[in-house]
């Protein structure tokens, strides 16, 4: 299987969409937005399988390893040589079979959100009806910005999770209108995760590094 069509539109779609200002001041979670929020910035590690499908309804799958703050890794099934990181600073993606890696700071992408503690992501959310008690949607968009496109994550009630809701599945959408969607299953709070994983092997020679 070759490299996930989307894989772009994960890192970067809605590119900028999470530049957000830190907020003023922590209050209390009251709203189904707020305890989003909370149930975000709860997390200290996760590992999850998840099934990455964009526009076209092309599928891949793979397993994604979070540690709080910023670091990330997107490890695709095998036969697709792609690889995305973050290291708390920036996300990097990692092409094998062209050898080329693109770098971007964690604040220019949609994940920002997931990773970044900061991150005043109740200011820009909406909160969409799902018609389900157990279910939270939240649209998040700059409205001055409309270009940066639009991140809808999707949350279930679920006491083993931290806040008591569990991120299950986002949707990016670019400027564009393409869709990349990202949904998560068999989640795992709180293991043992070292620093190491999030480390990568540069497939470029040494005089393009």
């Amino acid at each position: 299987m070759g490299r996930p069509v989307a894989a772009l539109s994960l890192v970067l779609a809605p590119a900028g969409a999470m530049v957000l200002p830190q907020p003023l001041a922590a209050q209390a979670p009251q709203t189904d937005i707020d305890r989003a929020v909370a149930a975000l910035r709860g997390i200290t590690t996760l590992r999850a399988n998840f099934v990455q499908t964009d526009r076209t309804g092309q599928s891949v799958s793979g397993v994604l390893t979070l540690k709080r703050p910023g670091k990330v890794r997107f490890q695709y099934e095998k036969g697709v040589p792609l690889l995305i990181v973050g290291d708390g600073k920036a996300l990097t993606m990692i092409d094998y079979e062209v050898r080329q890696v693109q770098r971007w700071p964690i604040g220019n992408s949609p994940l920002g959100a997931l990773l970044d503690p900061q991150k005043d992501v109740a200011r820009f959310a909406q909160q969409i009806p799902t018609g389900a008690s157990g279910v939270v949607s939240l649209r998040v968009r700059d409205p001055k910005h409309p270009e940066y496109g639009t991140i809808t994550m999707i949350f279930a009630r679920n006491g083993a999770a931290p806040g008591g809701l569990q991120l299950d599945s986002w949707v990016a959408t670019d400027a564009q209108n393409k869709q990349t969607t990202v949904r998560l299953s068999g989640h795992e709070y709180g293991v043992a995760v070292d620093d190491k994983t999030f480390r990568w092997t540069d497939p470029r020679p040494a005089s393009r590094r």
